[in-house]
């Protein structure tokens, strides 16, 4: 049996490391370069926003970008009210 090429496995289309619907956005900005800097569920939101038109189900992918931005803000406001109670437990208010 002979060897994979592993580089002639990557370079049909390229759909494991630069899939067309994650760096054909207008800008030339691949999707990575952005969502590597942020954490998952902002990163996932801007993934489904960037590709969105690119993969045929454009609503789908916005719903599913709301799903991740509305699972941060609950995150967020969760942190935040933790950090609160916290804040006010070191006052002597609870």
């Amino acid at each position: 049996m002979g060897k994979t090429n592993i580089k002639s496995i990557c370079s049909v289309g390229d759909q494991v490391n630069h899939p067309v619907h994650y760096t054909s956005h207008p800008s030339g900005i691949e999707t990575i370069q952005i969502t590597e800097h942020m954490n998952f569920c902002l990163g996932n939101a801007i993934k489904y926003i960037m590709r969105s038109e690119l993969k045929g189900k454009q609503i789908e992918d916005l719903k599913k970008a709301i799903w991740y931005i509305n699972r941060e803000i609950e995150r967020l406001e969760n942190h935040n009210a933790t950090q609160e109670e916290s804040n006010q437990s070191k006052r002597g208010y609870l």
